[in-house]
C-alpha cells in the first residue's frame, strides 16, 4: 500500500486490515459474479486481492459452491459493518457527536 502522501486513502482502514499486494483487476475478474457484484457495492474499497484470498479460503472449506459464495458474502457484510462501526466510533471521538448517518438511522448507500 502506498504511503498516505501518495494515496487518497483517508480512512482508518489501515489500522484495521492488512492490504495484500497483487493485481486488483486480475483478482476481481477471477471472482464469481455474485462476489464481484457485492465488491462493487461495498461502501468502501473491498480490496479485490484480499477478497480473492478469502475466496480461495472458502473454496477450500466448501468447494466452489453457492454455499461458499454465500459464506463469503456474509463475511464481506460483516467486515463492512466492522469498518462502519469503527468509523462511527472515530467520528464520535473526533467531533463529540453521533455520526450523522447513524443519527438519521439511514442505510449505507449502494
Amino acid at each position: 500500500m502506498p504511503e498516505s502522501a501518495t494515496s487518497n486513502e483517508r480512512t482508518l482502514r489501515h489500522e484495521m486490515w492488512r492490504r495484500y499486494d497483487g493485481d486488483d483487476w486480475a483478482a476481481f475478474e477471477a471472482l464469481p459474479v455474485s462476489i464481484r457484484r457485492r465488491v462493487t457495492e461495498h461502501a468502501y474499497d473491498a480490496w479485490s486481492v484480499n477478497v480473492m484470498i478469502l475466496w480461495r479460503h472458502y473454496k477450500r472449506i466448501y468447494g466452489r459452491t453457492a454455499r461458499a459464495e454465500r459464506a463469503l458474502l456474509r463475511y464481506l457484510d460483516y467486515c463492512e459493518r466492522l469498518e462502519r462501526e469503527a468509523f462511527a466510533a472515530r467520528y464520535g471521538e473526533t467531533y463529540g457527536m453521533t455520526l450523522p448517518h447513524d443519527a438519521a438511522a439511514v442505510p449505507v448507500l449502494r
